[in-house]
């Protein structure tokens, strides 16, 4: 922590220093002398800001804010037949209720990348793998017979 702290240009007082009512300017630490550095009370913003520069959760944060706002970031006609479904590295899995959709995303796919860089920023999001409607599972029960299901009777 101590190294991560001078790393940062903030330095530790002594204790015998921080009793003390009057200390030269030239013999105080650099950081308290620095709005708002050091132990002063910051904002919110900013701390959590900070925060999440020295972690490396940017990218986690812009792809919540995929999910969240979908629906503004797509519009209201796609968003009403494709959902996100997960997102993995930089690629987005996009469900769609049929096949046409899907379609239509794929084919939107490139303005969407666009203005994925453009609202969350570059490379958050490279790649929109676009999912079809999930098929009929037809196997019901405990056991189930290997083969193509109902369709082998049908003529």
């Amino acid at each position: 922590m101590r190294t991560i702290a001078k790393s940062r240009g903030e330095l530790r007082i002594p204790r015998s220093r921080l009793g003390a009512k009057t200390v030269p300017k030239a013999k105080r630490a650099p950081f308290l002398d620095a709005p708002g550095g050091g132990r002063d009370p910051q904002g919110l913003g900013r701390v959590v800001s900070r925060l999440v520069s020295d972690r490396g959760w940017s990218s986690p944060l812009a792809v919540g804010s995929v999910m969240a706002q979908w629906d503004t970031l797509v519009g209201a006609d796609i968003a009403a037949h494709c959902r996100p479904e997960s997102f993995e590295v930089t690629t987005l899995h996009v469900r769609c209720d049929s096949t046409s959709w899907a379609t239509q995303l794929r084919l939107l796919s490139s303005s969407l990348l666009a203005k994925f860089d453009a609202e969350l920023g570059a490379g958050v999001v490279t790649r929109i793998l676009v999912l079809g409607p999930a098929a009929p599972n037809w196997r019901k029960g405990f056991r189930s017979v290997k083969g193509r299901g109902p369709r082998d009777t049908y003529g």
